[in-house]
């Protein structure tokens, strides 16, 4: 065999795999997982948080917390 013979036989083959995973992704079977998969998202998210403009989302003692290291040093 040559490397045109063998070439030509990776392309077959690359485009059978192609073809059986199209099958497998637009099946009719699939259709149900797919949906449902794609309303997990949506479905989990918690509702949102209204705060009002200028307030911040953190609690109050974590608002006032020096930035400092390990070691008690000043953060600049």
């Amino acid at each position: 065999m040559d490397t045109g013979t063998l070439q030509g036989i990776g392309t077959v083959l690359a485009f059978a795999a192609f073809l059986g995973i199209c099958w497998w992704a637009y099946g009719k079977d699939r259709k149900k997982d797919f949906d449902e998969a794609a309303r997990l998202v949506l479905d989990d998210e918690p509702a949102a948080k209204k705060t009002a403009i200028g307030k911040s989302d953190k609690p109050a003692a974590a608002a006032n917390t020096p930035n400092t290291t390990g070691s008690g040093e000043q953060l600049k």
